[in-house]
């Protein structure tokens, strides 16, 4: 069963499918674990003592968050958008704990706003070395598809996460693009297209710990652990008066609504066949490639040209439009230079 929620997060934002175990194992120091890890003992057994941060490192996250929340909110936009270009408004979003939580909130939360879809979102543990909570997974998929499902993370570093992801993953998908498996909102390490930036940009969440996650511990995987018992995570209670995950989820909310605007490829393709009443939406051949192709092999209704499109992008469009008679109109595309729009044909033209 979903844990119920002892951290911060609101249980409309995200179901925790972790097994609470706060008290049952006492946090170590960093020297402890590092001992302990070299000595053979796996990460994931043990919790960390939580980090305080001083005064003056929380001024470093505050400064952060006033500093790059435009660029962080950008970021969520794009991810966003591509989630819903390809998953459309039956998608899945299941962020990995625990970086991935606060993220997958803000995608929920832009894409209730902006497509008015209220989608499932998980939270479940995957960790380098021991996999993927199968337990976790089970549960999603009892009442979910696997096509629907959008794995969430903050970042890449240098794309050990997502190796692990795909690798745990044949068995629930049997195959699946290793480029689309995991969104996040930046990606230096350049192994998704599904990311808000390919830029190494500061997200003020990197900067904290279980402050900004819930008061959610990382993951814990202990040895025996049962076939139907999600992965651990403890609470820190204690920290309640520090947590700040709802003042980054929020500042960056607040900065997403100049930024909500729809650079989806595909919505872009829906309005234009909804603007010149196409039915079918294959009817519409967005970019200059396809616009050419419409020209060359197709029997073309009209072309559509960005209002700003530069001569040497579109010249050859304009002259294959004027030797073939088909008209030309200046529209304003966002994402397009060009776009063809096949000619729907009656009866009577069969």
């Amino acid at each position: 069963m979903p844990l119920e929620n002892r951290g911060t997060f609101h249980p409309e934002d995200v179901t925790l499918l972790l097994n609470d175990i706060t008290g049952l194992l006492e946090p170590k120091s960093t020297e402890e674990r590092e001992k302990l890890i070299q000595s053979g003992v796996h990460y994931s057994e043990m919790l960390p003592l939580e980090y305080r941060p001083s005064e003056r490192y929380l001024a470093e996250y505050s400064r952060a968050l006033d500093s790059f929340a435009g660029e962080t909110a950008d970021a969520v936009v794009g991810a966003a958008e591509k989630i819903y270009a390809r998953k459309g408004g039956e998608v899945v979003l299941v962020s990995l704990a625990r970086a991935g939580t606060p993220i997958g909130i803000l995608i929920k939360r832009y894409l209730r706003r902006r497509y008015g879809v209220n989608a499932p979102h998980y939270t479940i543990s995957m960790v380098r070395g021991r996999g993927i909570d199968k337990a976790a997974m089970r549960y999603i998929l009892d009442s979910r598809r696997i096509a629907d499902v959008q794995f969430i993370d903050g970042w890449t570093g240098k794309g050990a996460i997502l190796r692990e992801l795909s690798a745990a993953l044949v068995e629930f998908t049997g195959g699946h693009d290793d480029r689309k498996l995991l969104a996040v909102l930046a990606d230096p390490a350049n192994i998704t297209d599904m990311c808000g930036t390919h830029e190494d940009i500061p997200i003020a969440s990197s900067f904290l710990n279980a402050t900004v996650c819930g008061l959610m511990s990382r993951t814990v995987v202990r040895l025996g652990i049962g076939e139907d018992e999600f992965h651990g995570v403890a609470f820190f209670e204690e920290l309640r008066a520090d947590d700040k995950t709802y003042e980054f989820i929020e500042r960056i909310e607040s900065r997403m609504g100049s930024y909500a605007v729809d650079t989806s490829g595909y919505n872009e393709a829906r309005q234009i066949a909804e603007k010149f009443g196409v039915a079918d939406i294959n009817f519409v051949k967005p970019g200059i490639g396809e616009a050419t192709r419409v020209l060359l092999r197709r029997m073309p209704d009209m072309i559509l040209i960005a209002e700003d499109a530069e001569p040497r992008y579109i010249s050859h469009i304009i002259q294959l439009a004027e030797e073939k008679h088909v008209p030309v109109i200046r529209y304003p595309l966002r994402q397009y230079k060009a776009c063809g729009i096949i000619k729907a044909l009656t009866i009577s033209d069969l």
